[in-house]
């Protein structure tokens, strides 16, 4: 074969394998399909994939014998069929014989038992009774077909659009929508009615209305306007409708007014920004130097220029990074992330949940990931993930969590478009996730450090940092047992880790003794001291324990540099004083007794 014939083959493109519906209709030979007109249509082309056809049916044997029918005349309900052309199990004839037809059309379709319930495989079971093995006659009226917008995969909610909308974004949880909404049974009866006075307000996600009609109107976008075919089993009790057991199917006529973005920053409900005003344009992104925006703290009012690399409240720069220039929010943050870890205004009392009126004037940004292929992205990822570990090294841990969080934020807007891309990109966020955890560690935030690593570890069980990250936290707050099992799966799943589970299980041994000798100590002898002697048994005992802690620090600091050394981007080292239950497991009534005698708190935790 010549080079140029090897060019050629290898650039010729590549045939899609055939689709079952085209295999099946291989078996189709002359004259087992006959058609028949008996009322024309309209239009010039009849449906194709993708488009879904209601049309009603009625068979019959060859002399005139009904078999079924849907029409209400001949005993059948009234209800027209509705199928997907090439998502739908269709009958072989049927599946050949309706893209033939026009909308309105009326034929008559004469098939041998192959090409209906009688065909080899027939992905459709044929009633009881029925004559599968006879020739039949199909009368078939299309009534209508469009373009569809298939919302669940058994075709249980289907969408037409009638009239475009404005913009990309959809509703969903938990923003508040405004829209028009009718119902009507499939033969046209009207259900119910909100098209006059106000647009029914409904909180999206919060069950207020039919299951499958929600689902559909999360696929619209501003002022669209729809028909939406939901099926019995998504026929849910609403708010809404409150009765459904009649209906096998409702069409409900939706037209989306308008939609206020609601987000939910933590997942709790107690961060919530919504969007009083729209802005343009996009959104923060990392790196970005002075942002300013209008605020309003309860009563206060003040203009700020802000550097995102100085610390602000976490829960209001999490809500400026999800505004566009112009937009006006309204965030009611809780304490924790507002002014309880960060200087606080000297009008805002202690422990307050805030409430930002933010108006978001303008931002700058030094680069925009649209546009840009995959590696790129992923090398703008590292950059700002390196500036992350200097800060961690730094000791600025706050903000080396923010920067990996941030990045961790903008992940949700990255599409790998095969195998390879997915790969790196799950490493990554896992390595980003594992680095949040870190900073939780030191910051002494041992219960979200564990949860951070269990976001990569319930994908992976076996992610090997991730156990270890998780074995440290559980040790630094004194939950022994778990830690012993993270390090001992850390060696079952990867042998080569095994200098470092074994490190880990050594230390982690230390400090089970050290808190047992701490303890010992700390209540040796106490009830042979007078009353009046306890408060000196206190102080002695605490001076044991600082000289304990000491050498515990000594050891952490040792073992941290072997933990750098063995995990790259590990950022290892719990903080240095150990918090444990060790007493209260052993002695739970221990702790009121000891309280009250007015000894040191920490010594019992």
């Amino acid at each position: 074969m010549t080079a140029n014939e090897d060019a050629a083959q290898e650039f010729e493109p590549k045939k899609k394998p055939p689709t079952e519906d085209e295999k099946r209709k291989k078996k189709i030979t002359a004259g087992s399909l006959m058609k028949a007109l008996i009322r024309p249509g309209g239009g010039d082309a009849g449906p194709s994939d993708g488009d879904q056809i209601i049309y009603h049916c009625t068979i019959r044997t060859l002399d005139g014998v009904l078999v079924e029918s849907t029409r209400s005349d001949y005993g059948g309900k009234g209800t027209p069929i509705r199928h997907v052309l090439g998502k739908s199990k269709i009958l072989l004839g049927l599946l050949e014989g309706i893209p033939t037809m026009l909308k309105g059309e009326v034929a008559m379709f004469k098939m041998q038992h192959q090409l209906h319930y009688g065909e080899d495989d027939c992905p459709i079971t044929a009633p009881d009774g029925f004559p599968k093995e006879d020739e039949l006659h199909f009368e078939i009226e299309l009534i209508d077909f469009f373009k569809a917008k298939v919302v669940t995969d058994d075709l249980g909610v289907v969408k037409k659009v009638v009239r475009e909308g404005q913009g990309w974004e959809s509703p969903r949880e938990p923003y508040e929508v405004k829209a028009w909404i009718s119902a009507k049974t499939v033969t046209g009866e009207l259900i119910m009615s909100h098209t006059e006075g106000e647009p029914y307000l409904f909180t999206f996600g919060k069950s207020e209305l039919p299951k499958g009609l929600e689902m559909a109107i999360g696929t619209m976008v501003r002022e669209e306007k729809a028909v939406i075919y939901v099926t019995t089993q998504y026929l849910t009790e609403s708010p809404l409708m409150p009765v459904i057991e009649e209906y096998d199917e409702v069409h409900f006529e939706v037209e989306l007014v308008h939609f206020i973005q609601v987000r939910d920053m933590l997942g709790d409900g107690r961060l919530i920004k919504r969007r009083i005003r729209d802005g343009k344009g996009g959104m923060l992104g990392e790196g970005t130097e002075f942002c300013k925006f209008y605020a309003c703290i309860a009563l206060f009012k003040f203009l700020l220029v802000i550097v995102i690399q100085i610390l602000v409240p976490e829960g209001f720069e999490m809500s400026v990074r999800l505004m566009l220039p112009g937009e006006i929010a309204l965030v009611t943050c809780p304490p924790d992330y507002a002014y309880d870890k960060f200087p606080r205004p000297s009008n805002v009392p202690e422990g307050a949940h805030i409430q930002w009126e933010i108006e978001l004037l303008s931002f700058e940004t030094p680069r925009d990931w649209t546009g840009l292929d995959f590696k790129t992205i992923m090398d703008e990822a590292e950059s700002i993930r390196n500036t992350g570990n200097k800060l961690f090294k730094q000791g600025k841990f706050e903000l080396a969590k923010a920067k990996y969080e941030k990045l961790l934020r903008e992940f949700n807007h990255i599409n790998p478009q095969d195998d390879e891309e997915g790969k790196i990109f799950t490493d990554t966020r896992n390595l980003l996730h594992l680095n949040v955890a870190a900073c939780y560690l030191k910051l002494g935030e041992c219960k979200k450090c564990i949860e951070t690593c269990n976001k990569v570890l319930d994908a992976n069980p076996a992610h090997v940092k991730g156990l270890y990250r998780r074995g440290m936290a559980y040790m630094t707050a004194g939950d022994f047992e778990e830690a012993r099992a993270d390090f001992k799966m850390m060696m079952k799943v990867d042998k080569s880790t095994e200098s470092d589970a074994t490190a880990a299980l050594q230390k982690l041994k230390q400090k089970e003794q050290e808190v047992e000798n701490k303890a010992r100590k700390q209540f040796k002898g106490l009830f042979d001291k007078k009353p009046g002697e306890i408060a000196e048994a206190k102080a002695d005992d605490d001076d044991d324990g600082d000289q304990i802690t000491s050498e515990s620090q000594q050891k952490d600091e040792v073992h941290e540099d072997s933990d750098e050394t063995n995990f790259e981007d590990s950022h290892e080292g719990p903080p240095d004083t150990p918090r444990t239950r060790w007493f209260s497991l052993f002695w739970p009534s221990g702790r009121r007794l000891f309280e009250s005698l007015g000894l040191n708190r920490c010594a019992i935790l």
